[in-house]
């Protein structure tokens, strides 16, 4: 039956990818497939996508299998739409339940996950891979913005939590996804960092430092995974506000800080202009596709131009 696959996979992919993908399957095919169903989950799964090449147009990521996490909300879910309108298959993982039934697509799956839990991350990347059979592109875009205390009144608590969604969270994730990138087709990678890296805000600490290391974790593994030719890029967004994180209450404290009003908070920067989730997604999915295929380690700040960045 295995053979039945790879004819399969021949006509749904390019020869480069099915190449990538069955030295895959045949080193570890024991830990892939653990049963018949799972072959045939397999098997029915190409079949689907030769069908769905047939249909669609020219679409830059069709045959292309994204993980995006933090999928339920703002930027994440902005960007598995993206990806799924431009023909890739996507799992999103998401801590909230209705990640499970945001798209009624074959082409897209949906696992409830904390991101913080190495073992549902590890089973999640598994689900993954036993239902599409690879992984091209991470978006590791979960993360959460504590409530603003000053250093002296920083509780350990949003401290510990930060780091640990903010930062360690996207380590783990990573660390399970390398076997899988590193058969991956132009594999990319794209970390959801903040413009406070470069330009941190008062009574933000536990943000912008867990923020600053992830960005830091990203350089770090541009530089180790280029040589399995798995891309690393950051992306800095800012006032990004149609976003899980940004309640009403954040919002407008975040405002009062400054001596603004919401709507001037809003557009505080060069351009004067909103950012949106569509907007980091369309720059992540810029990022993620062959016009960036020669850059890695790169940081680019999508945030109406600001002053102290620049």
């Amino acid at each position: 039956m295995i053979f039945n696959l790879i004819d399969a996979a021949y006509y749904s992919f390019t020869k480069a990818h099915v190449h990538l993908y069955v030295v895959a399957y045949i080193q570890d095919f024991r830990y892939f497939f653990d049963s018949a169903k799972d072959i045939f989950d397999m098997e029915y799964w190409v079949l689907e996508q030769m069908k769905l090449k047939k249909k669609g147009e020219n679409l830059q990521f069709r045959g292309k299998i994204a993980l995006v996490t933090g999928a339920a909300n703002g930027i994440g879910r902005a960007t598995a739409e993206v990806f799924l309108r431009e023909g890739a298959v996507v799992v999103g993982l998401d801590i909230h339940k209705k990640v499970g039934k945001m798209f009624s697509k074959s082409s897209f799956l949906g696992i409830v996950c904390d991101v913080t839990d190495k073992q549902e991350v590890k089973k999640a990347v598994q689900s993954l891979i036993k239902q599409f059979g690879g992984l091209d592109i991470l978006v590791s875009n979960a993360g959460i913005f504590p409530e603003s205390e000053s250093i002296s009144e920083l509780k350990d608590s949003t401290w510990n939590k930060s780091l640990d969604v903010n930062l360690s969270s996207h380590q783990h994730l990573l660390q399970t996804c390398i076997p899988y990138l590193s058969y991956g087709l132009e594999a990319s990678v794209v970390f959801i960092a903040s413009k406070n890296v470069s330009a941190p805000g008062p009574g933000v600490a536990a943000y912008s430092v867990a923020k600053a290391g992830l960005t830091q974790l990203g350089r770090i593994a541009a530089l180790e995974l280029a040589e399995k030719g798995i891309r690393v890029n950051v992306v800095h967004p800012n006032a990004v506000f149609d976003t899980g994180i940004w309640t009403k209450d954040v919002l407008k404290k975040r405002a009062k800080h400054y001596k603004m009003s919401v709507k001037e908070y809003k557009t505080n920067n060069l351009l004067k202009t909103e950012v949106t989730s569509k907007d980091v997604a369309k720059m992540v999915c810029l990022i993620s596709s062959s016009a960036f295929s020669k850059t890695t380690g790169a940081q680019i700040p999508i945030d109406g131009g600001n002053e102290r960045v620049i």
